[in-house]
């Protein structure tokens, strides 16, 4: 039987888009999200959090709470009409059922009864590495809008043409023990973030690849290091390039000398560093390319490569 988590981690996420929108905004024409002062892009944990479920539904037949299901009217069911469809009345289980709440928490109400469970998985706001500027695309389709029509209509849309994402989460030990959060739930959690982010293949969202995964696990109660996206820079292979000509990983290398410095600073406070990195990804330390399992030796605790 897996165990509860006992431990607090740290998790970075890095994953890039090329030409599609990862996170469009629908009070802005559903455009990319863009932080208007740095020009980096955003995009939303409520989106990362639904690449998780989707995945861990569709692809591993777990049981999510929090998603789109229809009745046969084709009406979205409200979450009390979701646990009487699952049978559920009491916390243990809605706990005992959905790995999402498990993870992510909810608030919820059945029968005038709350129930509100602190999710011990947050992530933060991803933001891009570098800024970026949106393109605009037109098109036109086959098919026309309207009986009347004799020709098919103008299409729109938004896109990035490159993007470096990076996402900074954590895993509360404390939540974990209220929602049950096992060992087990956060492999699976893992392989999500890797692989759900890889098998979404919308139009909008196809070919988003995951480049980076990092999960760090401390041996010290209710300490982490913190800010770990902060202790990386992208370093452009040719300088005179600007962050919004980017187009492809194979222009920029990752320098992670302080992220490491920062995890040999806190050695005797990690109990292990599991990671997950693309082939393509290069990362340098003190203007040296260095692979990362190379980089990772350095800190002197357990590291463990990971595949899904």
């Amino acid at each position: 039987m897996s165990e509860l988590i006992a431990n607090r981690s740290e998790l970075l996420f890095l994953y890039d888009v090329k030409d599609i929108n990862p996170n469009g905004d629908p009070l802005d024409e559903n455009k990319p999200r863009i932080d208007e002062e740095t020009m980096k892009n955003l995009v939303s944990d409520v989106r990362l959090k639904r690449t998780v479920r989707d995945y861990l539904h569709d692809f591993k037949n777990l049981e999510i709470f929090i998603r789109s299901v229809r009745d046969d009217k084709g009406t979205l069911k409200d979450k009390e009409q979701r646990m009487k469809e699952l049978k559920i009345t009491n916390s243990d289980e809605l706990l005992n059922s959905c790995i999402d709440i498990r993870l992510f928490g909810a608030t919820t109400a059945i029968k005038e009864k709350t129930i509100t469970l602190t999710g011990p998985v947050q992530f933060r706001i991803g933001r891009s590495f570098h800024r970026v500027k949106i393109a605009y695309m037109k098109g036109t389709t086959v098919m026309p809008s309207d009986k009347s029509s004799k020709q098919g209509t103008f299409t729109e849309q938004y896109v990035l043409p490159y993007s470096l994402i990076g996402f900074y989460g954590i895993i509360n030990e404390n939540a974990a023990k209220t929602t049950k959060l096992t060992t087990d739930d956060v492999s699976l959690l893992m392989d999500a973030l890797w692989n759900g982010t890889k098998n979404l293949i919308s139009r909008s969202k196809v070919g988003q690849m995951p480049r980076l995964l990092l999960k760090i696990t401390y041996k010290e109660e209710n300490y982490h290091i913190g800010d770990l996206n902060a202790m990386i820079t992208l370093a452009k292979d040719n300088t005179d390039l600007s962050d919004e000509e980017i187009r492809d990983v194979s222009e920029y290398s990752l320098d992670i000398s302080s992220l490491i410095s920062a995890f040999i600073a806190n050695k005797q406070k990690i109990e292990s560093v599991d990671y997950c990195v693309d082939p393509r990804l290069r990362f340098s330390k003190d203007t040296k390319e260095i692979p990362l399992a190379d980089a990772l030796k350095t800190v002197g605790c357990t590291v463990q490569q990971v595949t899904f």
